[in-house]
């Protein structure tokens, strides 16, 4: 990826960010879950979100 526009920048930070605050509150989720399968779907959607996010942030590297 040669060029990308200031737009699309814009667009990736505001999804970068917003995959990040999805992570952490499923984290906190998690913690606070006293059923098992519950923490588990936390951990797992926490999860998600990061490698959403790292996925994210291999187009600007």
């Amino acid at each position: 990826m040669n060029q990308i526009s200031e737009l699309d920048l814009q667009n990736l930070r505001h999804l970068i960010g917003g995959f990040d605050t999805t992570h952490c509150k499923m984290d906190e989720y998690a913690s606070q879950a006293t059923d098992a399968q519950v923490k588990q779907f936390f951990q797992k959607s926490a999860q998600s979100a990061v490698d959403c996010k790292n996925q994210l942030m291999q187009y600007l590297q």
